[in-house]
């Protein structure tokens, strides 16, 4: 695989065989993470009537193995030249992508798309709180807390189901894996090589647990169905978020994703009809004001970084 320059400001990676992929060097990062989500949050959102068919977990396999092949056959990675921690990074985000993926489609076939959302960001405040010595920090981590606490609790009870909670804290878990990963995995590979073995590992990883959970997986109809799932989530955002990181630091990539839980909450809204509260309204403010602030106000910080890393720095930030 070879990248050269077309002289027009586009970065041109060609593939074997003739196959490229090309992007544009001046789209700016911010806008590629902004497409990111909205791809996300709207393949989320059409990916319901189908979960209800065949389950969440089925839905979840049958897109990453599409993602996986299409992905496969446009980059034709190139196993053989692979190093061994190309290896390891690569699988070691395919099998984060997996269970992130199906933790949080499952999440959303349990409590609406928002609340789900705003738990699951807990994964990039985490890592943008990484290292964060300064008081502020801290009263935002516990305002983000607070945050879902409104979300998730109410006339001490729990207002959305409970297991549905846990899978969306599992997959906040493996969203701050994700990331850190990413970035690993785009400095490691040239294009989209790496993201294309993740997706091949992913899918492998997910098959076992589609079928454990449930066998009846090739109706037609769902089965078509994923194959343009697929495209919508995982592969475009995950594709956009990789370029977005190669351009800037995990924690300016978190002020970006922290309007994620609001774009999940109005698409929710508008294509599944699914009504929230005020109190879960405000939780989900609570959690988008906080990762807006902390990714702020390390600003200046990343900008040292980027002069002075250190191991307990950015972990890639450029």
């Amino acid at each position: 695989m070879s990248k050269n320059s077309s002289g027009k400001g586009d970065a041109v990676i060609t593939a074997d065989q003739g196959s490229t992929i090309a992007f544009r060097r001046g789209v700016p990062p911010e806008l590629l993470a902004i497409g990111s989500m909205l791809s996300v949050q709207l393949g989320a959102a059409l990916a319901v009537p189908v979960m209800s068919a065949i389950g969440p977990v089925p839905t979840t396999a049958l897109r990453l193995f599409w993602s996986g092949i299409l992905l496969a056959f446009f980059v034709r990675p190139r196993f053989s030249r692979m190093t061994r921690y190309q290896w390891l990074c690569g699988a070691s985000l395919g099998i984060v992508i997996a269970t992130m993926t199906i933790c949080y489609f499952v999440a959303i076939s349990r409590i609406p798309m928002g609340p789900a959302t705003a738990i699951e960001f807990l994964g990039p405040l985490g890592v943008a709180l990484i290292g964060a010595r300064r008081l502020l920090h801290l009263v935002l981590a516990i305002a983000a807390a607070g945050g879902v606490f409104l979300l998730t609790r109410e006339n001490s009870r729990w207002s959305v189901d409970a297991l549905g909670i846990v899978f969306a804290v599992a997959a906040a878990l493996g969203w701050a894996a994700y990331i850190l990963l990413m970035k690993r995995v785009g400095a490691s590979f040239r294009g989209l090589q790496g993201l294309s073995v993740a997706l091949l590992v992913a899918s492998i990883a997910a098959s076992p647990v589609s079928f454990v959970a449930r066998g009846d997986v090739f109706k037609i109809a769902p089965l078509i169905a994923t194959i343009g799932l697929a495209v919508l989530t995982p592969l475009l955002p995950y594709a956009l978020e990789m370029m977005a990181l190669r351009k800037m630091s995990t924690r300016a990539f978190g002020i970006f994703m922290s309007m994620e839980p609001a774009i999940s909450a109005i698409l929710g809204y508008v294509i599944l009809t699914q009504r929230l509260s005020m109190r879960q309204i405000g939780g989900i403010g609570c959690v988008v004001v906080a990762s807006a602030i902390t990714a702020l106000t390390n600003k200046v910080e990343l900008e040292d970084r980027k002069q002075t890393p250190d191991v307990h720095g950015d972990l890639g930030a450029s």
